[in-house]
């Protein structure tokens, strides 16, 4: 249990890092919020190491969110890089000691592209911070390693002080679900806000009148293999029979010879525009308990029916 012991220090004294850095934030994350919000070109991220690795993230994290970046190694930016830069853009660079040789080198560039510059570094009186317009502190008591060597609570401190500009970003921009789902459409939350019932239905509904016998409603219902059919006559629906239905109405005594479609059949069943977000329609089901949905168009008419397992 020794792993685990050290496990819950390690945890635990990380946990009280980042709530001594919440309680650092000053005026300069206000600032660094609105230049970011101020920005008209994009928001380059720069760093090495594992503070690079970070920018990566951060990147990533603010273009899903809204605010346009992307990362740029600087090692490669002194090597023509720099070309991507526009004197629009902002720009947040990364060092924890706030002395790495290849960010330093940057400095100039941008000075005399004119591009504004956040620092996110552990020391408020390093090269870096001292030649950037706004100084994120991000600096930790030590680090979790036993020998306060390893990058452990510093890489976290940064990469929490990125997720809180994203955070205070996607407040600020009012940044909604239907924006997130845009710029991951691949993804399920995507899937939910931007694809159609009309996208997902099954355009082919087992329908039969509602003087069909129990038999036929059977025979029917397997070959649609849906687990139900649609109550239509003259192009009016007029019910709903699952396959529960069926059931029920067979241990209710209902007469196999006898039994037609009208007396089994559920009225009024819940139905769904075929233009209707898919999220739309799991809402419904769910808050029915229902697991098979017919759709309509404009018109009225049945024109498929939508499965959610």
């Amino acid at each position: 249990m020794k792993h685990i012991s050290i496990a819950k220090q390690s945890l635990v004294a990380q946990s009280l890092a980042i709530e001594q850095m919440a309680k650092k934030l000053d005026g300069q994350f206000e600032e660094a919020v609105e230049a970011i919000l101020e920005c008209k070109g994009r928001v380059i991220i720069s760093g090495m190491g594992k503070s690079g690795i970070i920018g990566k993230k951060m990147a990533a994290t603010f273009a899903s969110t809204g605010t346009p970046s992307f990362f740029m190694h600087p090692g490669e930016a002194f090597h023509g890089d720099l070309g991507m830069i526009t004197p629009h853009d902002l720009v947040i660079l990364l060092s924890y000691s706030g002395e790495t040789e290849e960010v330093l080198r940057l400095i100039p560039s941008l000075e005399s592209f004119g591009n504004r510059i956040i620092a996110m570094t552990g020391e408020e009186k390093s090269s870096l911070s001292q030649h950037s317009e706004i100084f994120l502190d991000v600096g930790v008591e030590r680090e979790v390693c036993p020998n306060n060597l390893a990058p452990t609570t510093s890489t976290l401190a940064t990469m929490a002080m990125g997720d809180a500009l994203a955070v205070a970003l996607i407040q600020a921009r009012g940044f909604q679900p239907l924006d997130f789902a845009r710029y991951h459409p691949g993804g399920s939350l995507g899937r939910k806000l931007l694809t159609r019932v009309k996208d997902e239905m099954h355009r082919a509904v087992p329908s039969v009148s509602q003087e069909t016998s129990l038999q036929e409603c059977l025979i029917a219902m397997t070959t649609g293999r849906i687990g139900m059919v649609a109550v239509i006559d003259d192009g009016v629906l007029h019910g709903l029979i699952t396959d529960g239905d069926i059931r029920r109405g067979l241990l209710s005594n209902l007469g196999w010879e006898c039994s037609k479609a009208k007396d089994l059949m559920t009225e009024k069943p819940h139905s769904i525009h075929e233009e209707a977000l898919i999220a739309e329609a799991e809402e419904l089901m769910h808050s029915h308990k229902i697991k098979a949905l017919l759709v309509k168009n404009v018109d009225g008419d049945v024109v498929g029916v939508l499965e959610i397992f």
